[in-house]
Formats: C-alpha cells, structure tokens, sequence
C-alpha cells in the first residue's frame, strides 16, 4: 500500500496540492484525470523520487521498487536492442553469470576438495534461486514483449542509438514492463504506440499484479485498463470507481450537487451579509449582528471547478464534389528495397470515411502522400475527381506554421471572414485563452504548435479531408472539440489515428496496410477485429469466398448500389438494403458458385484440415518430450537433495552438468512450445 499524508507542493504562488492524503493498493490500476497544469506528472514524478515535496509525506514499503515511464526524452545508446532489454533482468543474469564461472571452475582439479564443497553448495543456492526467478524463460519474456511492442526479431542485434525517438520510447516502457516493479507509473504510454501495440500494452496491463498508475488521453485506453479513476482538480484528488465512462458520469453528478450546494451556500452567506450591513449601527440589533459575523467567519466557501467549454464547430462550407472522389489504378512505391506498395487500386466515393490501419512502418503516411497529391508514386496514376477541394494535415503539419506570426494572426490567415468571428472560441477549445493568442509561434511547445495546426484546419473550407494522425498532442477535451466536429463533416474523411475512441467514433470503413497490399474492409474498426477473431476460429471460413468482411483482390471499394443479392451485416446477422453501407461484404447465392469454385473450397478445406492436424501432431511430440524432461529433471533433483551427494566430487559434477543441460532443454522445448501455438491461433 502507498499512502499521500497531507501532501503539499507548489510553484511559486501556484498551489498544485494542498494538504492531499490518498493512497493505493497493490492492484490498483489507477487513471489520472485533470485539465492541463493541474499536476498529473508532477504527482508520478513525487511517486517516483524525482520530485521535492513541499509538505507532507509519501508513505511506501522500504523495498517496494518504482518504474517510471516519463512521455518523452528517454535515450539508450551502446548496446544492442536485446543487449538493452535484458537489463531489466541484471540480477538474474548476475546469477547466471556467476554460475558459468562456478562451472568453469568446477573442473580444476587443483582446487582443494572444502573450496570444491563450498562451490557445489554457493551453484546449488544460485540454481535454486535462478529456478525461482524463471530465469529459464527470460528469453520468452523478452521476446513476447519486444514483439508486443512491435519490435521485430531482425531489430534484435541492431544499436539502440538507430532508433527513432518514438521506437526509443518503446524500449524504455518494454523495459519496465520486463522488469514488473511493484508500482508502475505511465505517462501518457500509448502516445508512441501503434494500435496493435496499444491493444496488446491493454490486455498486459490488465493481467499485471501490481499498481498500476497511468495518464492517458486515450478514452478507449483509460476504459479497458483502469478501475479506478483519481480526478486531480482543486488542490485536491477525488477517487471515482470504475473506468473513464463511468468517471464521466459520476463526476457530471457530483458537480451538479456541488454547484446546488454552492448556489444554496451564496444565498445564505448574501441574506446573512445583508442583515450584517442593514442593522450594524443599530443598538438593539448589535448582538445578532455580532452572531452573524462569527457564522460568516466559520463558513468554509465550496470549490467548484470551473465549467469545461464546450465549443460547438460547424466547417465552413464548401461546394460538393463529384461521386467519385479520388482513384490510384496500380500504384506501385518502394524505398529502395523495401516495397511498401505494389499493383494497389483504390476507388473512394464521396462521403467515405476511412480508417487507415496498419502497424508503425507498414505505408500509412505513405499512401497519404500519394492520395494528397503530395508524393508521387512509382508506378500507376492518380486521378482525382470533379470539384474536389482537399485539406491535407500532414504528420509533421505543425511545423510548417509561421514563427514570426502569432496564435490569432495565423488563424486569420486563410480563414473565410464569415469564419472569423469564432476564432477565439476555437482557439479557446484547444487551451489558447487570454494573452496566449498574442504569443509567438516560434516560442509554442511541441504540442501547443500541434493544437495550433488543428484549429487552423478546421477553418479552412474543404470537401475533402485527408489527416494523418491530427489526435497527436491533443488533450481529451481537444479531441472531442475535433471529434464533434468531424462527426458532423458533410465531406470525405481519410484519416490515420492511432486512438480507437477517435476511429470507432468515425470511420465506416477501414483500409488494413501491410505486405505491399492496402485491403478495403466495410464496417468500423470494431467489426474488423470481431471478423478477425472469427477467421482464426474458422480459418476455412475465412479463406473462402463467403467470409464476411473481405473483399477480393487489392484495394477496390465494392459499392453496395452496385451488389446483386442481400447484403450481410457480419457483426449482427442482419440483412439489410442494398443501399447501406454498414454491411462487411457482398454474399453471392447458393447458385452462383460453380462446380469448379466449389471442389477447390473443398481442396482448401482439406489443405487446412492436414495442416492444422500436422501442428496438433508436432504440439504433442514437444508436450511429451517437455514431461519427459521435467520427470528426469525431478528424478536429478531427488538424487541431489540425498545426504552425502557432494562427496563424491567427480559423480556430483556429472549430475549437475546433466541437471543443466536439461533445464536449458526444457527452456527450449517451451519456446517451440510457445511458437507453435501462437502459429496455430494465426491459422
């Protein structure tokens, strides 16, 4: 358990917590909420040692370790990334290396035979202890996490200092989860995470066994991790149960009854001031003023926090474009040897959203580039369709702003004048409020510049939008300015995020990228995952014409005013008009599979059957040599626990050589284990 006694910290006048007793228990997974400034990293930097308290104290076990997770700025340089990761394992490898070296000298026979004895017995505690602390599976650990992370096993033997900024951040947080501390402090972890790593730190997270505190503004995130949420506001911390929704709830709640006491409070305290200054020179009213003063004195004044704004945006408007959007007929792009793309086709109708979706390096941004206009591709054509006016929001779109200009100036700038009048209410909406909108560009942080080229696009009239990862940088109440604003986009939306709140939110549609292909799959990203988990279930399904949620060849989008027969909603089952556009996938009749089409399902069928009897055959050989080592490994063990074991010298060494070999045999046999059946789980 850790406790916050009466803590206190400030910044000059500004008071971040005052006087806050609080406290955590083993298991806790904790979410941090707050607006910006409240205090949220500086409270983890106080958890963590790096930060002075002003007052109070931070009560934890003597031997509790701390990892702390900070949102930028970690480096690794001078070893390999393996080499790197495995540090968060230095005391087992500590242990590992002093048993080679025990080894090694085991076979001196100049060694006198009580130095011998007294070796055998340090080898025989180190073991134990080395057994106890699953040095066996370090191997595993670290490469179920590295590729969790998204790590791949070429990057194993490559230099830290080649990472990017991002992949450098990933190392630390792999670091710290292989070394599972007692409390784990994460700020803002999934800011450098693709979404499958962000789905696989969830369901890590979720089975961790220790506390768990976490700042976050991914809602999804925050919903499938956290059970509690502490809401730093005031000087203070509120606990609210449960995940964010629930937060949000019970926290709306809360302030409305504190507003109505609030309002009560002010009623009262006016009544008794306007007694106090009626009758204060009255002298037979003198007693009863006096009473009144001492009440006023004794009140203690209810906090409400401030009202979040809410800004309502509408884009400005823009003439339609034609039905066909945008096209790419056999595009084709590659960085030297690597192929991101090859022969993609891409049809996009007006009034598509899409969800790029892919993993980190895969052809996201790249495949913007190309439908922007911005990058050419190899090979193909682009072809663009009548009256499209397209907005591109690039990755690095922040720092193509002005410096010289200032925040009002470069929202002017560009803008429609029926536009400008909300200015400040959206610059308000992404944390630009009084004398901010008069600072220089050039002096805005990272994320202030980020929030800046946001807004900038919101007032830029389009048809057509296309955004490459526009969340970056955004607080909750940023996003959800944005998310409104696009959920009520008359035009095209193509957009990369990162967020699943953001893309469950928006997209109808999802395009998948990776292996030089770019699949079109209808229905939100929700869907995709759902049809994903039913293909390995029933692979044969999934590979055969009827699987819902795939579309055939590369990317081509099947327009469903064009499909003949009912259309299948993978999610529910339901049938429904040919013109929706919920639907996963058109499904021919009965009748029009032909004899051919219908032998060579059956051939897939058996292929299938043969492969997946072929991995239970292997499963099995490997599960029974694992017992067969483990039994022997129990049988050495008995033998070595016997009185009088060490007095023969030469006989123990042999034995403990074998016992040896085993163990690491046993280790080896898991990881093909391990490979095994996660290969069957991808069939």
């Amino acid at each position: 358990m850790i406790q916050l006694v009466s803590l206190t910290k400030a910044f000059g006048d500004r008071v971040l917590f005052d006087k806050v007793t609080w406290q955590i228990s083993d298991g806790d997974r904790v979410g941090l909420c707050g607006p910006n400034g409240a205090g949220k990293t500086t409270l983890l930097r106080m958890l963590a040692g790096l930060e002075e308290l002003d007052g109070g104290s931070i009560v934890k076990p003597a031997v509790q370790k701390v990892g702390y997770l900070p949102q930028d700025g970690l480096a690794h340089a001078g070893r390999t990334l393996y080499e790197e990761a495995s540090l968060a394992f230095e005391p087992v490898l500590a242990m590992k290396a002093e048993m080679h070296a025990i080894e090694a000298r085991l076979g001196d026979p100049a060694i006198p035979e009580d130095e011998h004895n007294q070796m055998l017995a340090r080898y025989s505690d180190l073991q134990d202890h080395f057994r106890l602390s699953d040095g066996y599976s370090i191997d595993l650990k670290i490469a179920t996490v590295l590729g969790g992370l998204g790590f791949t096993q070429d990057d194993w033997e490559r230099p830290t200092q080649t990472f990017s900024g991002g992949w450098q951040m990933r190392l630390a947080l792999a670091k710290l989860l292989l070394a599972r501390p007692d409390l784990l402090l994460l700020d803002e972890p999934t800011n450098h995470l693709d979404l499958d790593a962000r789905n696989w730190l969830e369901e890590f997270l979720l089975g961790y066994p220790h506390a768990v505190i976490l700042v976050s503004h991914d809602r999804f995130f925050l919903d499938a991790v956290v059970t509690r949420i502490a809401d730093l506001n005031l000087r203070t911390l509120t606990d609210y149960v449960g995940n964010y929704s629930r937060y949000l709830v019970e926290s709306e709640a809360r302030l409305d009854r504190l507003r109505e006491e609030k309002r009560v409070q002010d009623e009262e305290v006016a009544r008794m001031q306007m007694f106090i200054n009626r009758f204060r020179y009255q002298a037979t009213k003198a007693a009863q003023v006096q009473s009144r003063i001492k009440m006023l004195e004794k009140v203690e004044i209810i906090e409400v926090p401030p009202e979040r704004k809410h800004v309502h945006f509408h884009f400005p408007t823009c003439a339609k474009s034609g039905r066909t959007v945008l096209e790419l007929h056999g595009v084709g792009k590659a960085y030297g040897p690597i192929v991101v793309f090859c022969e993609t086709s891409l049809h996009i109708e007006r009034g598509d959203r899409i969800a790029l979706i892919g993993r980190n390096g895969a052809g996201k941004s790249t495949l913007m580039r190309m439908l922007a206009g911005v990058e050419a591709p190899d090979r193909g054509t682009r072809q663009t369709g009548h009256n499209v006016v397209m907005e591109y929001f690039a990755q690095d779109e922040a720092a193509r702003l002005n410096p010289d200009q200032d925040v009002y100036e470069t929202l002017v700038k560009g803008s429609p004048e029926h536009m400008v009048p909300a200015i400040r209410n959206i610059l308000g909406g992404f944390l630009f409020s009084g004398d901010d909108i008069y600072k220089r560009v050039g002096v805005l942080s990272g994320g202030e510049r980020t929030r800046l080229a946001v807004a900038r696009m919101l007032l830029r009239p389009s048809n057509t939008m296309l955004l490459d990862e526009p969340t970056n940088h955004l607080d909750l109440d940023s996003k959800d300015v944005l998310l409104d604003a696009l959920i009520a986009y008359g035009g095209t939306l193509i957009f990369v995020s990162h967020d699943r709140y953001f893309i469950d939110r928006l997209a109808t549609k999802t395009i998948e990228i990776g292996g030089g292909e770019a699949i079109l799959q209808l229905g939100t990203y929700e869907e995709l995952l759902w049809r994903k988990a039913a293909a390995e279930t029933s692979p044969v399904a999934a590979r055969s014409p009827q699987a819902p949620g795939r579309t055939t060849g590369r990317v081509t989008t099947n327009s469903p005013a064009k499909a003949s027969g009912p259309i299948k909603q993978a999610r529910h089952g339901a049938q429904i008009g040919p013109g929706t556009t919920r639907s996963a996938a058109v499904v021919p009749g009965d009748g029009q599979q032909s004899h051919v089409e219908r032998k060579r399902i059956g051939a897939e069928a058996k292929r299938v059957e043969r492969e997946r009897r072929a991995l239970e055959a292997r499963v099995a050989s490997l599960e029974t040599k694992i017992a067969d080592c483990e039994a022997a490994i129990k049988a050495i063990e008995a033998s070595m626990a016997a009185p009088g074991f060490y007095d023969d010298r030469d006989a123990a060494s042999s034995v403990i050589t074998r016992h040896q070999a085993l163990m690491w045999e046993v280790g080896d046999l898991m990881h093909q284990w391990e490979e095994l059946q996660t290969n069957a789980g991808k069939q």
